[in-house]
């Protein structure tokens, strides 16, 4: 079983592979975002794909969800991992923790969010969304958190926007009302396509900063972003290759 990952920004090291090739995939939406780099973990194989291309040049609505997903699963990706930075909506999820998302609330206004332009005659298709992470996955990567003793939080709800910019400070207190716990511009239209897909989907996300709401420290800004990510993106690599050992 080959099982799939989607970096995110900064998240796409091409270097956790072993014995890796490229692959280019076209699919009936054009082009992934990057081509897939093919290789091996811990003896399983693996296939990567950077969410918003090697040199990060897609912004978050213009990363073409719907070819990176079918790549994906074309190339024999029985299971998905994704990866992804978010802001923190929350006191407790502090800078560098690590969330297993369980939940998403959709924000978006502008993206293609189905594989279906349009259904056969009577054949409406719609995808139950109760649970939209793969509960499997999820338990997997949890115990790979506390394995490697990583403060982590077993549950989150992400809402995505649709950036690039970021969230106003009245809209982040409205999405900590909504209960919201997380903030990104990527993964509930990722995850609602792989669930379409019929593909097993789980994603670790990696607080970066507390978005706006927080009122007692500046902005949050691209370059503290980065930041963070330096700090801590060898922890999300090692529960992927975790996960990945134990799957």
């Amino acid at each position: 079983m080959r099982i799939g990952i989607i970096g995110g920004s900064g998240l796409d090291d091409p270097h956790i592979l072993e014995n890796a090739t490229d692959l280019e995939m076209d699919t009936p939406y054009g082009p992934p975002n990057s081509t897939l780099r093919v290789g091996t973990i811990a003896g399983r194989e693996v296939a990567l794909l950077a969410r918003h291309g090697r040199q990060h040049t897609a912004p978050p609505t213009q990363v073409n969800y719907r070819a990176n997903i079918w790549a994906l699963k074309e190339a024999g990706c029985a299971a998905i991992l994704a990866t992804t930075a978010v802001g923190s909506l929350r006191e407790e999820i502090r800078r560098g923790d690590l969330v297993i998302l369980d939940q998403f609330i959709d924000f978006t206004r502008l993206r293609r969010l189905s594989f279906h332009d349009h259904f056969k005659p009577h054949e409406p298709l719609h995808t139950p969304m109760a649970e939209p992470f793969t509960p499997k996955l999820r338990e997997v990567l949890i115990a790979g958190c506390k394995k490697l003793g990583y403060r982590h939080h077993e549950r989150g709800t992400v809402v995505t926007i649709e950036g690039p910019r970021f969230s106003t400070r009245a809209e982040s207190n409205m999405f900590r009302l909504w209960g919201a716990d997380v903030i990104n511009m990527s993964i509930s239209t990722e995850c609602g396509l792989a669930a379409e897909a019929g593909t097993p989907y789980a994603a670790v996300a990696m607080s970066t900063d507390y978005d706006c709401w927080k009122t007692d420290e500046p902005p949050v800004t691209w370059d503290e972003i980065v930041h963070i990510f330096k700090e801590n993106a060898e922890k999300v690599t090692s529960l992927l290759i975790e996960t990945i050992k134990a799957l």
